[in-house]
């Protein structure tokens, strides 16, 4: 039987609205630091995110999301932040924040592989 490692996840919701305190599950990001993964997978879902509010501005949060993506990377791409450790950007990407892109509280888990739970957390909480 394959080792388990433990990982910690977030899901990431878009709140068009802040003072309303709606949202919608767009993606999920995962961290286990024993495969050093940090992967972030999402998906924005036009008719959901309308129905929330008709003002949504779907190229912003696009791009918004994909600073997600370059932070996880850890490259040049993704700033400062993107330059951290793992753990930290990671901690740095799950923050409380009170912005249009926020993140569920972080859950644990375990997991023979990051990538294939990244993606069964996706369809299971997202999709």
């Amino acid at each position: 039987m394959p080792e388990k490692h433990l990982f910690e996840y977030a899901v990431i919701r878009v709140v068009p609205r802040i003072e309303r305190e709606e949202f919608v599950n767009v993606g999920v990001i995962l961290y286990c630091p024993a495969q050093r993964f940090l992967q972030t997978t999402f998906e924005l879902n036009e008719q959901r995110l309308k129905a929330l509010s008709a003002q949504v501005d779907l190229q912003e949060l696009q791009e918004r999301l994909c600073v997600f993506e370059r932070i996880c990377a850890g490259k040049k791409e993704g700033g400062t932040i993107g330059q951290l450790s793992i753990a930290e950007r990671f901690r740095w990407l799950t923050a409380t924040r009170s912005t249009v892109i926020q993140t569920s509280a972080v859950h644990p888990g375990l997991c023979d592989n990051a990538a294939e739970t990244l993606v069964h957390l996706y369809e299971q909480l997202v999709k």
